[in-house]
């Protein structure tokens, strides 16, 4: 399984960006997507997943009513809208997979991408 993403960048304060994951390998037979973001020198968070039957979404009180996750089962891909972004959510944008309802975790990451909000 292969996690690619794509979107990303530079944007200003209150600007909104979307970013993309697509599940490679097949129709995705895991649990849940989701989506995690680290900065430097600071542990990796949640930020938003989808449980994806039946498409139950999650998110971090830091981002509730600013970002939407989704998912399209037909690409096997994930989104996460990011709207009136903050500079404090500027950071590396992690995707990722998880296959095993019985254990915790998440099994496969993609390369992550960095978004940066200036302010």
């Amino acid at each position: 399984v292969q996690l690619v993403e794509s979107g990303g960048g530079l944007v200003q304060t209150g600007d909104s960006m979307r970013l993309s994951c697509t599940a490679s390998g097949g129709t995705f037979s895991g649990v849940a997507m989701g989506w995690f973001r680290q900065t430097p020198g600071k542990e990796r968070e949640f930020v938003a997943a989808v449980i994806w039957v039946p498409g139950t979404p999650y998110y971090a009180d830091s981002v509730k009513g600013r970002f939407t996750i989704s998912r399209d089962s037909a690409v096997n891909t994930i989104y996460l809208q990011m709207n009136n972004l903050k500079p404090e959510d500027t950071a590396v944008y992690y995707c990722a997979a998880d296959y095993s309802p019985n254990s915790p975790g998440y099994d496969y990451w993609g390369q992550g991408t960095q978004v940066t909000v200036s302010s």
